[in-house]
């Protein structure tokens, strides 16, 4: 086919500007276009739709049905089971009253089951996030001197999480969360565990004083400096605890049927540590306990929240730090489950949900939760349907502290270190970091920052650059686009890679040139220098070999979705170098943001519409046919023969 008789890339028709705004905004913050089911619905049915969007409840609870309420009124005791112990461990982590880890499987959870699009997800307090929250306002304010103000600044904290996450939602920002890659959260998780489960030390061996730095070499070096105050009795207590909770653990992964000894393990626990130091009792033997849990339900606290306090940024940035976390986690759990089942979950909802619980447990004397994968896995496996697990759960919770608080008040302290050691065990997934090494060895370092920061220097730094180290990939990815010299794979008009495709055909006298990214200011310098570099090195290839001399480039731009004005300068300057060179410059398959910036500019005036083409083979078959007929240099018979397959 002739140049001249080829078919005009098309340039789209130009659109009102507040038209080509909105158009944006929807793909950028509405991809999923939420408001789709309000179109055409009377007044009446649009504001039920309302209601049922914001309040999931509404949509799944008039078809409820007696036999989905046996499933999870199962699947919400199991889960109970499971919530008092680890709430109260969990708290005892934040360096805050253990009561409130059961204030915490209360309120939150009943708000997640009105507005949560999770059928799987348990609520509760989770151990990275106590953890971030001891580390963090641990820094400011000293959990046992000033136990009222450190407990008020977690009511604040939990506050701002909550605001912070529900912002996200409601503004369709939750794509910040997606810079917690894969292998950031893996690695992360697995260092904050680590250092959990060091610190348990403490309750292990019976100290009385530990150091509040999270870094291992601290950790440790607090644990052999009172060697001579560490006490056999609770070591040997703790060990066999934690040896019943692994072995149960272990029986479970082995026979998924068999979920629930597991899942009782930690209650289990806590009863026979209970009766064994009442009966005994060890606790004049240096085995310490939780000692009087205060009866009654959660009492308000929106009157503790510091809003005026000096430590207010302390707070804040405890609140974001700790509500990122919780909810990358959350989401995560709630997706994967979701996937499993084959349904799907809105994560903007998600992050509302998310938001509202928080801050409601804030007002009612809870700290930070989310929907942590030991326990939502526990639910799925117990059989749950709905999120009426979640209220099942809730109201054994409340009937725990309205009745039972009594009951744990001889548990031992290093039942509780045991339960943390064997659920944080879990969380150090190094089957999942050998796998980055095998697929991604940038992942692999991602991971391996991350946990290395969170282990040995603490857990913000830890984060700081693994999250870092990912924003870095982004830009290079961004900056340094891949660019790929392509060729015919014979027998037909495909042009693809050379490196993929070693048989490809390379075409005489052409440079087929692939750019594999949008043009931005960012990596318009590099492409020039890149294009530029290709084209020395084929002419040096060329002049060696003594075939056809260069004389058109063709850039395929099928890849590149948009582009800016440094990336049409960009091509201006290329246009010029290939001028001053004699070579001629085509491009190949523009899309239509791209053309439409391009006419604009006039770029398309300045290389002519006519080297603009469809495809790539008709890209080469102009210039072939041009070649042929001009023949301003020596073609080689292998060109002859080319134009013969063409």
């Amino acid at each position: 086919m002739g140049k001249e008789d080829h078919q005009r890339v098309a340039i789209p028709p130009p659109q009102p500007f507040v038209k080509s705004l909105k158009n944006t905004l929807k793909e950028t913050f509405f991809p999923d276009d939420p408001l789709r089911q309000f179109k055409n619905q009377p007044r009446r049915r649009k504001f039920i739709l309302a209601l049922q969007y914001i309040f999931p409840i509404f949509e799944w609870g008039p078809k409820y049905s007696l036999k989905l309420f046996k499933s999870d009124l199962l699947a919400g005791i199991t889960i109970a089971s499971l919530a008092i112990p680890q709430g109260i461990s969990y708290a005892k982590l934040a360096n805050l009253p253990p009561i409130l880890g059961l204030y915490s499987s209360f309120v939150p959870p009943l708000i997640y089951a009105i507005m949560g699009s999770s059928k799987d997800l348990a609520v509760g307090t989770v151990a990275v996030a106590s953890l971030l929250t001891a580390s963090m306002l641990g820094d400011a304010v000293n959990a046992m001197e000033n136990p009222k103000l450190y407990l008020h600044l977690a009511f604040t904290a939990t506050f701002f999480a909550g605001l912070f996450e529900a912002a996200l939602g409601i503004f369709r920002l939750g794509f910040i969360v997606d810079f917690l890659s894969h292998a950031t959260i893996v690695g992360f998780m697995g260092g904050a565990a680590t250092v959990v489960s060091l610190q348990q030390l403490k309750g292990i061996l019976g100290l009385d004083h530990f150091t509040s730095a999270t870094d291992v070499v601290s950790v440790m070096r607090s644990v052999f400096s009172q060697r001579h105050q560490w006490r056999w009795e609770s070591a040997v207590l703790g060990f066999c605890f934690l040896f019943y909770l692994l072995l149960a653990k272990y029986f479970s992964k082995k026979k998924p049927k068999l979920f629930w000894i597991s899942a009782m393990a930690p209650l289990t626990s806590v009863v026979f540590g209970s009766l064994f130091v009442y009966l005994t009792h060890a606790q004049k033997h240096g085995i310490q306990v939780i000692g009087h849990l205060k009866k009654g339900i959660n009492p308000l606290s929106i009157m503790d929240l510091e809003f005026g306090s000096a430590y207010l940024t302390t707070a804040i940035k405890t609140g974001i730090v700790t509500g990122v976390i919780a909810l990358a986690e959350g989401i995560a759990v709630g997706r994967s489950f979701a996937m499993f089942k084959n349904y799907n979950i809105d994560g903007n909802k998600e992050m509302i949900a998310f938001g509202m619980m928080n801050i409601a447990g804030s007002c009612t004397s809870c700290y930070l939760t989310s929907g942590p994968f030991s326990r939502s896995a526990v639910n799925v496996n117990a059989g749950c349907k709905t999120a009426v697990s979640n209220i099942v759960m809730a109201i054994a919770v409340m009937i725990t502290l309205l009745f039972l608080t009594p009951l744990f008040h001889y548990t031992p302290l290093v039942v509780l270190s045991s339960i943390i050691i064997a659920a944080m065990l879990g969380l150090i997934d190094y089957e999942a970091a050998i796998h980055l090494w095998h697929i991604d060895k940038f992942d692999f370092l991602v991971c391996m920052s991350a946990y290395i920061g969170v282990v040995f220097a603490n857990i913000e730094i830890g984060l700081v650059v693994a999250i870092g180290l990912s924003l870095l990939r982004v830009l290079l990815f961004v900056a340094r686009p891949r660019t790929l010299v392509l060729g015919n794979i014979p027998g037909s008009k495909i042009y693809r890679s050379v490196d993929q495709y070693p048989n490809t055909n390379k075409v005489p006298g052409v440079l087929v040139l692939e750019i594999d990214a949008p043009i931005y200011f960012a990596n318009a310098s590099y492409l020039r220098e890149r294009i530029s570099r290709w084209i020395d090195d084929e002419e040096d290839k060329l002049k060696s070999s003594g075939e056809t001399s260069l004389q058109y480039v063709i850039l395929d731009m099928s890849a590149v979705g948009n582009i800016d004005t440094s990336g049409i300068s960009m091509l201006e300057e290329v246009k010029k170098i290939l001028d001053r060179r004699e070579l001629k410059f085509g491009l190949a398959n523009p899309g239509a943001e791209v053309m439409k910036k391009m006419n604009k500019s006039k770029f398309i005036e300045k290389i002519g519409h006519d080297w603009i083409f469809l495809t790539v083979g008709e890209a080469v078959g102009a210039c072939n046919f041009m070649l042929h007929t001009y023949k301003p240099k020596t073609v080689t018979d292998e060109s002859e023969k080319y134009s013969n397959n063409v």
